[in-house]
């Protein structure tokens, strides 16, 4: 297994605000990781990074390149699909895939094309014709054609409906992943990735708050139900955080065995939405 992004002590700041302080990581090959956190957190920054958008401090490795220095070698095995597809409004789809069959050697044409037919995109449409949904599809097809080995994703599927979410993803395992290439991931919509990940990380004012494989979060943490007297005893475990729903408590614990909390209510495996909530607000309080 070779490391696709290595990042030591990772420092970007603008003027007095410290967006990424101090970060970490490692991305290994054939996973799926995802970068969860609030706006403002530090994500964008840390994907500049990342693409070579952005100057930084620390040392950063992406498929062995300083993605700063080395950009334009780097680009030749990365793509990346943001929150807003930025492809020309004037150009056709047919010239489109011309242009760049003609700038990126690993593209297949006709595998776009053929991508494009699973779509309502036609070849003579102009990209200012197509729906939000029509566009992103468009992207991805072109995306998916290129023989890259780390694909990046920042929210990609803002302003599209569930339908298109999720056949965007479907498209992603089928048509692209193959165990061995490499997706990161940013989006706000946690819960209709949780399934798709092997890793994820926390990002929260600039800083990692959780690194973790997807197998391991069970025995690292367990969420609790509890009420009454059971609640009050259960807190002696010193729970990360706590809410209330419905009457009863609903605690985060983190390093606790689960043997010793079950004789105080329901337990489960928090989900990653409920798992980012803790481990920020946790911090906070």
């Amino acid at each position: 297994m070779s490391v696709i992004v290595s990042a030591k002590n990772i420092c970007k700041s603008f003027g007095s605000v410290n967006a990424v302080d101090n970060v970490s990581f490692q991305i290994d090959s054939g996973k799926i990781s995802g970068l969860i956190g609030p706006n403002g957190a530090g994500k964008t920054t840390l994907l500049k990074a990342i693409l070579g958008l952005t100057d930084c401090e620390g040392e950063l490795s992406v498929l062995g390149l300083d993605p700063f220095k080395q950009r334009k070698e780097l680009m030749q095995n990365i793509c990346f699909i943001a929150d807003v597809a930025v492809l020309p409004r004037w150009i056709k789809v047919s010239q489109l895939l011309d242009f760049i069959e003609t700038i990126h050697p690993n593209f297949s044409r006709s595998k776009a094309e053929r991508l494009l037919l699973d779509t309502k995109v036609t070849p003579g449409a102009k990209v200012r014709e197509l729906s939000k949904g029509m566009v992103t599809q468009l992207h991805l097809s072109i995306i998916i054609a290129i023989d890259a080995k780390f694909l990046v994703l920042d929210e990609p599927t803002i302003g599209l409906d569930i339908i298109f979410r999720k056949e965007f993803y479907s498209n992603i395992l089928s048509d692209y992943f193959d165990g061995e290439k490499t997706i990161l991931i940013t989006t706000h919509q946690v819960e209709e990735i949780e399934n798709l990940l092997t890793d994820v990380m926390f990002i929260n004012n600039g800083r990692l708050v959780l690194d973790a494989k997807m197998e391991d979060l069970p025995a690292q943490f367990v969420e609790l139900m509890a009420s009454g007297e059971k609640a009050e005893a259960a807190r002696r475990f010193r729970p990360i955080f706590e809410h209330d729903v419905f009457g009863k408590k609903i605690m985060t614990f983190e390093g606790v065995e689960r043997s010793m909390l079950t004789e105080f209510g329901e337990l489960r495996t928090p989900a990653i939405a409920d798992l980012f909530v803790a481990k920020v607000k946790g911090a906070a309080a």
